[in-house]
């Protein structure tokens, strides 16, 4: 009875322990839903931003030219 509870803990119990912990690292390593909703947001809000940076680079061309070299 001893060899058993030996054996488990020595041979079962480690495997058992390391796929688990390999199952919740695999779980860790995929995007939720909401993961995605923000990745989206996110997008979005750069895009505008690149946009609206695009038009004032675009308004400072027309107005002063020489404004980069500043």
């Amino acid at each position: 009875m001893e060899t058993l509870g030996i054996l488990f803990m020595v041979v079962v119990a480690p495997i058992l322990i390391t796929f688990h912990y390999i199952t919740k690292w695999k779980q860790s390593k995929t995007l939720t839903s909401e993961d995605e909703k923000i990745l989206t947001e996110l997008w979005d809000s750069a895009e505008r931003i690149e946009g609206r940076i695009r038009n004032i680079e675009r308004i400072l061309d027309a107005e002063s030219p020489d404004w980069k070299a500043k």
